[in-house]
Formats: C-alpha cells, sequence, structure tokens
C-alpha cells in the first residue's frame, strides 16, 4: 500500500485547492442585439449562434 513519506503542508494543500474556487459566470454583449450572452452559447433572444439561425426568435 502507497504511504506518503511526509506530511503535506498547508501551502502545498492550499495551492492544490486553488482552482476549486466558484466563479461567477462571465457575459459577453452581443455585436448584433447588443444583449449579454454566455460566451460560445446561443443568444437566447435572437436565436443565433456564430452568425446562424438556431431558435426562432422571442417575439
Amino acid at each position: 500500500m502507497a504511504v506518503p513519506k511526509r506530511k503535506t503542508s498547508r501551502m502545498k494543500r492550499g495551492q492544490r485547492r486553488s482552482h476549486h474556487a466558484l466563479k461567477a459566470p462571465t457575459y459577453t454583449e452581443d455585436k448584433d442585439s447588443g444583449e449579454l450572452r454566455r460566451p460560445h452559447h446561443i443568444d437566447l433572444v435572437s436565436g443565433m449562434y456564430r452568425g446562424r439561425q438556431i431558435l426562432e426568435p422571442k417575439g
């Protein structure tokens, strides 16, 4: 059975867990409609994604 040779210090433990924090989602302003949307997601107001009509726009 594998046993650690040394105790992991608080600093090393904290460095390993530095990516575990929750982050707020990022939003970008859509170039066409000016609405806020998530990057790489469909704009739900216009239904466009990367210049293509994916969904019917909300009316």
